[in-house]
């Protein structure tokens, strides 16, 4: 199953320990220096979608400040989605690095030739 960034993002955010939707966003914020800044409506849906899909699920939920917080948690399922969708951008990193190596190789001076 490839993942889109976001989701991808929002499942590496929860791969290390619980978090509620707020620290979701702040997560991921870090992770992307501040280029992926998610919105409450797209992460709820997104997190509600995700357990549907079985790749995360409700961990326990507290009560912080008098407002409910429920923190969800990465399912084995979402934890291999994870790895798999890694190894997918690891090939294609690999694949792109090859051909840019080529592209220098290519465009090099040889030597006896004009311009």
């Amino acid at each position: 199953m490839d993942l889109s960034e976001q989701t991808f993002l929002i499942l590496s955010a929860l791969a290390d320990q619980p978090r509620h939707g707020y620290a979701v966003v702040t997560e991921v914020d870090k992770m992307t220096d501040g280029r992926i800044r998610l919105r409450a409506g797209t992460l709820y849906g997104a997190l509600d979608r995700l357990v549907t899909q079985g790749l995360i699920a409700p961990d326990h939920d507290e009560v912080e400040k008098g407002r409910l917080r429920r923190f969800y948690k990465l399912t084995d399922a979402g934890a291999d989605a994870v790895r798999a969708e890694s190894r997918r951008m690891a090939a294609a990193v690999r694949l792109a690095e090859e051909r840019l190596s080529k592209r220098g190789a290519r465009n090099a001076p040889r030597l006896g030739t004009i311009g």
